[in-house]
């Protein structure tokens, strides 16, 4: 039934995607790719912010929303017929610019982090940082830290890490897709987007932000450094394939019906801990079943465990969906009319 509305379309049908930075370089590509076998449909793809995503689906501004992070359970409450559906696994970088170190894989941790962005550690020099990074002459420059200043699913990511690592965070200023920073170095800046995070990194020496891991060519570009974080179990990692996979695998077998979980911090050996499902948030009711069977079309081909798929993903760092949650999205997907 889906194909032959597909293939009967008198005119086109358009599907509009915005929201999530870190996933637009994979979106793109599929928005560019998927016209060239399903004729009939059209995608237009828009890097805005995971917060601009989730509040267009729910408007019906745009068909995909997509976010970093899942909707709160206000706003699923508040909105019973709009699904999250996981298309993919990411994960996010620390990135700093500390001259003559940007070569090499700085150590930090949540609750040094925290400490910075509360501006309670202020120096590279800093006993905390020291402690940690044995034999590297850090400078004594103060750190500028960079947080986003648009409604971010990496900032969710982010300040996740730092609530689920250190008490003094947890409450305030706690997790979100925008927090108040507070307190906060006097010398804090703001950065809108994946791409001007990288920029502002760039542009301020001793300065340090949190990037998608989607754009590890631009942050190379940009030479700046990435820090080895340490994990749940105290390892101190860089996002390969290999741990993003490994922390994907601690904790995707808690994944619920509606999909609704973090992947941050999860325990286990070589378990990076800045990890999380990117999500298609989209509207179960659409007003026309030619709109329905598109977007049921599409994100179906889009999550498929094909090796086209693998490669796409794979180009931007991310990782497929396991076994078990492809089939979780699958259903809800389904529930597209």
């Amino acid at each position: 039934m889906q194909r032959r509305l597909l293939r009967g379309l008198a005119a086109q049908v358009t599907l509009a995607e915005t929201g999530s930075t870190l996933i637009y370089p994979v979106f793109r590509i599929w928005a560019a790719d998927y016209p060239k076998t399903h004729p009939g449909v059209a995608i237009t793809a828009a890097a805005t912010d995971s917060g601009a995503g989730v509040e267009q689906a729910i408007s019906g501004a745009a068909q995909i929303g997509v976010s970093d992070a899942y909707m709160s359970d206000m706003q699923v409450r508040d909105n019973p017929l709009i699904i999250n559906v996981p298309m993919a696994i990411s994960a996010q970088t620390v990135n700093y610019n500390v001259p003559d170190l940007n070569g090499q894989n700085l150590k930090l941790d949540g609750p040094t982090l925290a400490g910075v962005y509360s501006g309670k550690i202020q120096s590279w020099d800093d006993p905390a940082i020291v402690a940690i990074n044995t034999g590297v002459k850090l400078p004594h420059n103060a750190i500028v830290p960079i947080h986003r200043s648009d409604v971010s699913g990496d900032t969710f990511i982010f300040t996740q890490y730092l609530t689920f690592t250190t008490p003094s965070w947890e409450y305030s200023p706690g997790y979100g897709t925008t927090i108040t920073w507070a307190p906060a170095p006097k010398n804090a800046l703001t950065a809108d987007g994946n791409a001007g995070m990288i920029a502002k990194i760039r542009d301020t020496p001793y300065s340090i932000g949190y990037v998608g891991v989607s754009f590890h060519a631009d942050i190379a570009k940009a030479a700046i450094g990435t820090a080895a974080l340490r994990s749940y179990d105290g390892e101190f990692l860089l996002p390969t394939p290999q741990a993003i996979e490994a922390a994907a695998a601690a904790l995707w077998p808690r994944t619920p019906q509606d999909e609704r979980l973090t992947l941050v911090n999860a325990p286990g050996a070589n378990a990076y801990p800045l990890i999380n499902y990117e999500y298609a948030v989209v509207a179960k009711k659409q007003p026309r079943p030619e709109t329905a069977a598109a977007l049921r079309s599409f994100l179906l081909w889009a999550i498929a465990p094909d090796e086209t798929n693998a490669q796409y993903l794979a180009n931007a760092n991310f990782i497929p969906l396991p076994a078990h949650v492809w089939v979780l999205s699958h259903d809800q997907i389904e529930e597209i009319k």
